[in-house]
């Protein structure tokens, strides 16, 4: 995946710490930059298709995340049947 829009973000410019946080109310202040920005969806993709394991990507958590890619790699019930 290309990561040129990496360069729009609006943590590149902000403290890595931000990103990394301790605690939730670290990660909804993450989380609410990440609102406002214009590559949060690429972003996002990014950190699923690379499972990237740390930090908020995306607007997500690390938990988010990994809820998001067990839910991808469910098979629907439409397919089961």
């Amino acid at each position: 995946m290309d990561t040129e829009w990496m360069a729009g973000g609006k943590c590149r410019e902000m403290d890595p710490a931000i990103w990394f946080p301790g605690d939730g109310q670290g990660v909804l202040v993450a989380q609410r930059i990440c609102e406002e920005c214009q590559v949060k969806a690429l972003c996002l993709r990014y950190a699923l298709e690379n499972r990237v394991e740390h930090g908020v990507w995306g607007g997500a958590s690390e938990r988010q995340r990994r809820r998001l890619l067990r839910q991808r790699n469910q098979p629907s019930l439409a397919r089961r049947g």
